[in-house]
C-alpha cells in the first residue's frame, strides 16, 4: 500500500460534490464530520476524496490552508485502514473541518482514525 495522495484521488468535480451533499450520509469525530456516499466513478482508486475549512470560522486564507493540508496529510496517512477493508465499495469523502480553533496534529489523526473506524463500523452494518 502506498501513502500517497494522487490526482485521481482528488475529490474536485462539481457534479460530484453536489451530489455528495445532497444524498450522502455523515459520521462525525470532533474536529472532523465525514460526509460519504457510495459512488461508483472512474477513478482506478476505492475513494476519491476532499477537504473543506469554513470561512465563517477562519477567515485567513493562510489559515484555511494551513488545517486544508493538515487534513490531507493525516487522511494520506492513515487512508489504509478503508483500503485494506474487505467491505467497502468505491466511495466519494469530504472532509470537513468544523472546530472554531486550530487542533495539533496528533490529536487531529487520532481523531481521523477513530472517524474512519466509524465510516468503517457503519458501512459493515449496511
Amino acid at each position: 500500500m502506498q501513502y500517497t495522495y494522487k490526482k485521481e484521488e482528488k475529490l474536485k468535480k462539481r457534479k460530484l460534490i453536489t451530489q455528495l451533499f445532497t444524498e450522502g450520509s455523515s459520521v462525525s469525530e470532533f474536529p472532523i464530520k465525514l460526509i460519504y456516499l457510495a459512488f461508483d466513478h472512474d477513478s482506478p482508486y476505492k475513494v476519491q476524496a476532499g477537504v473543506s475549512v469554513s470561512k465563517r470560522n477562519f477567515k485567513r486564507a493562510v489559515d484555511r490552508n494551513k488545517i486544508k493540508r493538515l487534513l490531507r496529510e493525516v487522511y494520506r496517512k492513515n487512508k489504509h485502514l478503508i483500503y485494506q477493508s474487505k467491505h467497502t465499495k468505491k466511495h466519494i469523502f469530504m472532509f470537513i473541518y468544523v472546530a472554531k480553533k486550530e487542533i495539533e496534529y496528533n490529536v487531529l489523526e487520532e481523531n481521523m482514525i477513530t472517524l474512519l473506524n466509524k465510516f468503517l463500523e457503519k458501512e459493515i452494518e449496511k
